[in-house]
């Protein structure tokens, strides 16, 4: 069984969005999460969805889904006070339905521009290897800098990824880790990809685009609304 887990936590600050959490900004009339929960339950490989939710907003979520058909939904638990909390929350949504070798997709419902063939990516890379990290290879030059004033040395950027989402793993290998992540500090759990690194586990990427992109500043809406706009003007013309 294929579960995607679906992170809808923020408040949107960095969007400056106070009475709306970004997730649930609209476009062209939907909001951001119905795009990403769209693309899991089309999937034919998908059998169940679980939302970690702001609170206040699991009502208005559990309404959103029943008007855009995602029948596939088997659960909306509340977000926790960070990331780790969240994630938590969600996989112990899941212990009544999840065996162990189940595979679990986490994924920001920031990231509506996820394609079933990066879905499909995931679960076959974590069958054949255990685990799928999302990345997209790194484009610039990378820099490091403590002060962030001045730079003390540059990165080659060839052997340079950016993490991004779905990750991917098998459910008692991320229910492990973040359980193991309470005692552990938020510059570690915020990722599930670091934190399984800082526990020495081994894991394997799938590369995706620069279209996967999250949704966190305002600049962001509106490359998402391009992308958008692209994608339905090659459907037209057949590209």
């Amino acid at each position: 069984m294929n579960v995607a887990t679906i992170f809808a936590g923020g408040t949107g600050q960095r969007m400056k969005m106070a009475a709306c959490p970004k997730q649930f900004l609209k476009l062209y009339g939907k909001p951001i999460i119905i795009y990403t929960l769209e693309v899991f339950q089309q999937h034919p490989a998908i059998d169940h969805i679980i939302v970690a939710c702001v609170s206040g907003w699991e009502d208005r979520l559990e309404k959103m889904c029943s008007d855009y058909g995602i029948t596939k939904l088997y659960k909306i638990v509340q977000g926790g006070k960070d990331t780790q909390e969240s994630k938590l929350n969600a996989l112990y949504g899941l212990a009544d339905l999840c065996r162990d070798d189940d595979i679990v997709l986490m994924h920001d419902a920031v990231r509506p521009m996820i394609t079933a063939q990066l879905i499909s990516d995931n679960i076959e890379a974590v069958k054949k290897y255990g685990s799928a990290i999302t990345a997209d290879p790194f484009t610039e030059t990378g820099v490091v800098s403590t002060d962030g004033v001045t730079v003390e040395s540059t990165i080659e950027r060839s052997k340079l990824y950016i993490a991004k989402a779905p990750q991917s793993f098998y459910y008692k290998d991320v229910l492990w880790a973040h359980e193991q992540g309470k005692s552990m500090p938020d510059s570690i759990t915020i990722d599930t990809c670091t934190l399984m690194t800082a526990l020495g586990k081994s894991l394997h990427f799938v590369q995706c685009d620069f279209a996967n992109i999250k949704i966190t500043r305002p600049d962001d809406y509106y490359i998402f609304k391009a992308l958008v706009d692209l994608r339905e003007s090659k459907e037209i013309l057949g590209l």
